[in-house]
């Protein structure tokens, strides 16, 4: 029969070995900004669809050993580099009126809850902040690739109005929401 003393070691040592476990488990991964895209588009009145990239600059992700859904991701977007092919909306696009890039040269996003929606995918809410303001955004995620070489294309939708952008005299006819679409490589 154990003692209480013995019971007690044993079972510290099962927890710091389980911790221990657990630390090792986890890989956070560098996203490869080469290979990482993020694009936008967004209803124009004289245009049909304005459609753009903003290059994805750093980040990471925190992978489970074994599976390819993350526990935890971070991103970095260079808003000062937003390309559209029209030199002079990407003017339009850094100015006061949308994204002030000289004020807010970046983005960010990290996530706040990641949900499993099978193997192959999952939903991410998270905290973006654009042109100074912060808000809760939602992706949806597929995975290609196995769980060392995932590859995730994500989508969402953001309120440009919630963020601040007014756009002062074309207002009326660019459309609210922005359709994103990610596809993040890592390292």
């Amino acid at each position: 029969m154990r003692t209480r003393q013995q019971f007690g070691l044993t079972l510290g040592l099962v927890i710091a070995l389980a911790a221990g476990a657990r630390a090792q488990t986890t890989d956070e991964r560098a996203i490869d900004a080469a290979k990482s895209t993020a694009q936008f588009g967004i209803e124009h009145i004289f245009v049909d669809r304005v459609t753009g990239t903003v290059p994805v600059v750093s980040g990471s992700v925190t992978l489970s050993a074994g599976s390819a859904i993350p526990q935890r991701v971070t991103a970095v977007l260079d808003a000062t580099r937003i390309h559209t092919d029209e030199p002079d909306r990407d003017a339009a696009l850094e100015s006061t009126d949308y994204f002030d890039t000289r004020l807010f040269p970046t983005w960010t996003f990290a996530s706040t809850k990641i949900e499993a929606a099978g193997p192959a995918a999952f939903g991410m809410d998270g905290e973006l902040t654009m042109h100074g303001v912060s808000r809760p955004e939602h992706l949806d995620v597929s995975v290609r690739g196995d769980a060392a070489h995932p590859v995730f294309h994500a989508t969402g939708h953001i309120d440009r109005h919630a963020f601040g952008m007014k756009g002062a005299r074309l207002d009326a006819v660019i459309g609210n929401a922005a359709d994103v679409t990610l596809d993040i490589v890592l390292k």
